[in-house]
């Protein structure tokens, strides 16, 4: 570890001004992010919707952005209020992990949830067959599998890193290429690793993920209006927060292993921004899900109303 035993973060601004904008702004991106998501999966979780594949997947969905953004979040919040920059070296390693742990889980939950509208729509007289509720939890499991054996080694490589010199990282949180850059070793063998490691593999599931929603809209072309309609707007909503999470995600780690200053502002794309989205876009043209929601809030807080 060297001599560092805290780093110091840039943040987005030092201008008191826009601190205090980005303070009130990412306070309430968070709040409407954990009122949003914790609907979605109550609503899920006590209506028969829990049964039906898609918003199975849909909840762990939401769970993930809400451990993936609270690993970067609330100490972006707390600095911002405090004024306080300083971030320990254990919580750098713990943020390091837990971003490409949830984040990579989360990647993994949205690559089952095409292969979801995939089995429904390309291969319907098999999809409760194929989609049963035994390998829907085994795509689960898998996805946290992936999640461990994408951040281990990342969290490996990050601790290996000796800091003994510069403790200040431009950033608004700890993430391996901006700890690269201050690391008192050559990290050439580092940066490459991490570059396949998170953009060559986000690049190829993304590439897999658009071809699938390619393959579902080709086949489309044979189903009622009407079919084509409620399909498109389930797909339409995937995709929007597929580009919304990969987009970004690709550009900050799919290039040679430096930073920029536009790093922070794509960051918080697929830190904040997109999870924040999640439940507006899966529930604004859902006529299922919000009438689940309108069952399961509505008995709860009127006495009335059912889940069935």
């Amino acid at each position: 570890m060297g001599n560092i035993t805290e780093f110091i973060l840039f943040g987005l601004s030092y201008e008191q001004n826009v601190q205090i904008f980005c303070f009130i702004f990412f306070l309430l991106c968070y709040i409407s992010l954990l009122i949003g998501n914790f609907v979605i999966i109550i609503s899920i979780h006590f209506s028969h919707l829990f049964h039906q594949p898609m918003y199975y997947f849909l909840s762990q969905l939401s769970a993930m952005d809400i451990y993936y953004t609270s690993s970067v979040t609330p100490k972006l919040i707390v600095n911002l209020l405090t004024g306080r920059k300083t971030i320990s070296y254990d919580y750098c390693m713990v943020q390091v992990f837990t971003m490409h742990f949830f984040g990579s889980i989360e990647v993994f939950i949205l690559t089952t949830m095409a292969l979801d509208r995939y089995v429904a729509i390309c291969k319907p007289l098999h999809y409760m067959v194929i989609m049963n509720r035994k390998n829907c939890n085994f795509l689960v499991l898998a996805a946290w599998v992936g999640g461990a054996a994408h951040s281990f080694p990342q969290l490996s490589m990050t601790l290996k890193l000796p800091f003994c010199g510069p403790n200040e990282i431009d950033h608004y949180f700890c993430d391996i290429f901006p700890l690269l850059k201050i690391a008192c070793t050559d990290t050439y063998v580092t940066g490459i690793l991490v570059v396949i490691n998170s953009g060559i593999i986000s690049t190829i599931i993304f590439i897999i993920l658009f071809f699938s929603y390619a393959i579902i809209l080709w086949t489309l072309r044979t189903h009622s209006a009407e079919g084509r309609r409620k399909a498109l707007s389930t797909c339409g909503s995937h995709f929007t927060v597929v580009v919304l999470f990969f987009v970004p995600a690709i550009f900050s780690y799919l290039r040679p292993p430096t930073t920029y200053p536009e790093d922070k502002v794509f960051a918080l794309f697929y830190t904040i921004i997109a999870p924040m989205f999640n439940p507006l876009i899966y529930t604004l043209r859902n006529t299922e899900m919000k009438n689940a929601m309108r069952k399961v809030w509505c008995q709860k807080f009127c006495g009335k109303g059912n889940l069935n």
